[in-house]
């Protein structure tokens, strides 16, 4: 291609600048006289100027256009990471069968599934709600082409929403690695293949880290830690996602128990079911590692080793046992003498502060009985009756101490006055704490 030429004009001399003396290359210009010089565009800049001349533009107007293609090209190639092609079937969805759609699929997180995180969740719903939303389509003349608009709301309300996110994560079958069959573990990696499938199945547990399969390297505690782990394994998967939709009828509430109880028996058989399917893969894994077999070999060579030293240490322990037995034994008589003695001493205990408790209550209603039940001359039985009965009444509201206190407030008074304004007092605090009621008490607050 043909080089460019540019003219460009000389800017005008400052005044007082005299061009024979000074050298100073302003635009061209040099000490000896001030010429127009020949400047040919390269790298980027011939580019730019190849373009405009083809086009036709001004400065501003490719400047203008350019802008523009950088931003639509940032605008597509944003989130390209959790970018993946859109199957046609896809599209066609019902999305009132929103519950059997593969929500990752739907936002184009397929190969990120329960290790998207949020940000790419929002990022994947805004990329494709750009694409698919309605008024975007009706401008394509596909005025009713909301469906799959629709999906992609629910995806994101399901995946946005931690429980039910991990509902739906529960059952994504799409995660699962399939465990590898016999013709893959002939010609593939043993522990490599059997790792993917502990690796996947790992996201289900409560409990991290998870130990890993390892490899043909790993040490008979490492094996021994993974079998343990996943023998005794601790699960959060549930199925909850996949009960059936519970009336939300509250006249028909029979209905909606059963439909319940129906759900809830089927969590629990899948569960049982997922825990048989677990086992069996450790099973089939544990079945196959040579590992394990290595071990055993090792162990049997260094039984026999440790046979003679064995039975002496067993004769060594079973000397020990009986003395450590009738050390046993003798702190057992000790200790259940002294347990006797403390239960005779809590019998003792439990029996005097019964008595206490009835002493205390004769000084209360032997406090009534010195105060004439209250009343001038001779007291009738109805009167009696009433008084002991708010006595009674009172004493079943307090505990032991509160009655020990109370008799002590009592004993040794015998002015009627005193006895009275100790019981009311006791009613009134009674009162006050809520153990006694506005009119339960009718003798003794007279």
């Amino acid at each position: 291609m043909d080089a460019t030429v540019i003219s460009l004009p000389l800017p005008a001399l400052p005044e007082g600048w005299e061009a024979e003396k000074d050298f100073r290359a302003i635009g061209g210009i040099t000490k000896s006289s001030a010429t127009a010089r020949t400047l040919e565009p390269v790298g980027p800049h011939f580019l730019a100027h190849a373009r405009r001349a083809r086009h036709k533009r001004t400065f501003s107007e490719d400047d203008r256009i350019q802008a523009q293609e950088r931003a639509k090209k940032i605008e597509e190639n944003e989130d390209s990471d959790i970018s993946e092609p859109e199957d046609p079937i896809l599209l066609q969805r019902d999305a009132k069968d929103w519950k059997t759609q593969d929500h990752y699929k739907v936002l184009g997180l397929s190969k990120y599934r329960w290790r998207a995180t949020e940000e790419q969740i929002k990022r994947a719903h805004r990329k494709k709600v750009l694409k698919h939303h309605p008024d975007k389509k009706a401008a394509a003349g596909r005025a009713d082409d909301d469906n799959f608009f629709k999906c992609i709301q629910k995806a994101t309300e399901i995946l946005l929403d931690p429980v039910k996110r991990r509902q739906f994560d529960s059952v994504d079958e799409e995660a699962d690695v399939e465990p590898p069959t016999k013709k893959q573990l002939a010609k593939g990696n043993y522990y490599k293949l059997w790792g993917n499938v502990f690796k996947s199945e790992a996201r289900f547990s409560k409990i991290h880290p998870v130990p890993s399969f390892g490899d043909e390297n790993s040490t008979k505690e490492e094996v021994e830690n993974f079998y343990n782990f996943w023998y005794n394994f601790d699960s959060w998967r549930s199925f909850e996602y996949l009960d059936e939709d519970v009336p939300d009828d509250n006249e028909n509430r029979d209905q909606k128990r059963h439909m319940e109880r129906k759900n809830a028996n089927a969590r629990k058989k899948k569960k049982a079911e997922d825990n048989a399917r677990l086992r069996k893969l450790l099973d089939d894994a544990a079945a196959g590692d040579e590992r394990i077999k290595r071990f055993r070999q090792e162990a049997n060579a260094a039984k026999h080793k440790k046979r003679l030293e064995r039975e002496a240490a067993e004769r060594a322990a079973a000397e020990e046992a009986r003395r450590k037995k009738e050390e046993e034994e003798r702190l057992a008589k000790e200790a259940e003498e002294k347990a006797k003695a403390e239960r005779e001493a809590a019998k003792k205990a439990k029996e005097a502060a019964k008595n206490a408790v009835k002493k205390n209550k004769r000084v209360l209603r032997g406090s009534v009985k010195d105060a004439n039940y209250f009343v001038e001359g001779d007291a009738s039985a109805a009167t009696i009756d009433a008084v002991l009965g708010d006595v009674e009444l009172i004493q079943g509201r307090i505990d032991a101490d509160e009655i020990a206190a109370l008799a002590t407030k009592l004993a040794g008074l015998k002015v009627v006055d005193e006895i009275k304004g100790v019981w009311k007092g006791e009613i009134e605090r009674l009162l006050a704490a809520g153990k006694l009621k506005d009119g339960e008490i009718k003798a003794l607050s007279s």
